[in-house]
């Protein structure tokens, strides 16, 4: 898995598909013209020691997701904020996928990757070679007791 850009140790970006997972459902009702799916492709920073997505205010809105609440968000600074929160992010990366909910950020260029996401599609961080690494390559592994 190549990186579209290295930036800091442990920090690096990759690209992801988005998609408003409604429309994705509709598809496979047979209510809606798969062509018609609202979706994107956009870099992501991947930072595991961000904790959920978050996505920029412009892509929430090009895939029609509107804000179901507010959320508190802290920023590595000690800074922190109220931003939207949206549902039903359809999120694929390297063959995986998931449905995710996002804050968003107004200024926000990148979508951003924090553990939760990467948990879920079952990823390790390779920091040293800055890349993404599917823990078992054919299946996402689930602990349970």
């Amino acid at each position: 898995m190549k990186t579209l850009e290295k930036e800091k140790m442990g920090r690096f970006k990759v690209e992801v598909e988005l998609a408003n997972n409604d429309d994705v459902v509709a598809v496979k009702l047979g209510q809606l013209d798969p062509t018609k799916v609202r979706r994107i492709m956009v870099q992501a920073v991947v930072d595991s020691g961000a904790t959920r997505l978050v996505l920029p205010s412009a892509v929430a809105k090009q895939l029609g997701l509107t804000a179901t609440e507010k959320v508190r968000v802290r920023y590595a600074d000690g800074r922190s904020a109220k931003r939207d929160r949206v549902q039903g992010v359809y999120l694929k990366l390297m063959g995986r996928d998931g449905v995710f909910t996002a804050a968003t950020e107004p200024k926000r260029e990148s979508a951003l990757l924090g553990a939760i996401v990467l948990e879920d599609l079952d990823f390790v961080v390779d920091c040293t070679s800055q890349r993404l690494v599917p823990r078992d390559p054919k299946y996402v592994v689930s602990e349970i007791e």
